[in-house]
């Protein structure tokens, strides 16, 4: 699913309209709308977007799509998707190859 039919389908899970989406990210309805539209964003946009929807962006290794797909559909079937209810720890070690521990 490329970002945008992800941002409009966030959206609408919310319950937001596009002119709702001006209010929460103070940018014009016209630029969101382009945006929703296929238009092109730039980073900081995006993340302004991603805030808005109370989302993250997230850069995932080609090799782990499938297995990221895999657990957020198995998470939907765990937690009350409609609320956003958090699952206890549900990426724990699973992007652990990523990220360099540290001793402090």
């Amino acid at each position: 699913m490329l970002i945008h039919d992800q941002i409009r389908t966030r959206r609408r899970h919310l319950g937001l309209t596009q002119a709702a989406m001006k209010t929460r990210i103070g940018m014009g309805q016209q630029q969101y709308q382009r945006i929703e539209a296929g238009g092109n964003a730039n980073l900081d946009t995006l993340k302004l977007i991603a805030d808005g929807l109370n989302a993250e962006l997230m850069l995932i290794p080609r090799q782990r799509v499938q297995a990221v797909l895999d657990l957020l559909k198995s998470a939907d079937t765990r937690t009350n998707v409609e609320n956003d209810a958090p699952l206890e720890n549900p990426w724990q070690d699973f992007l652990a190859d990523l990220y360099e521990e540290t001793d402090t």
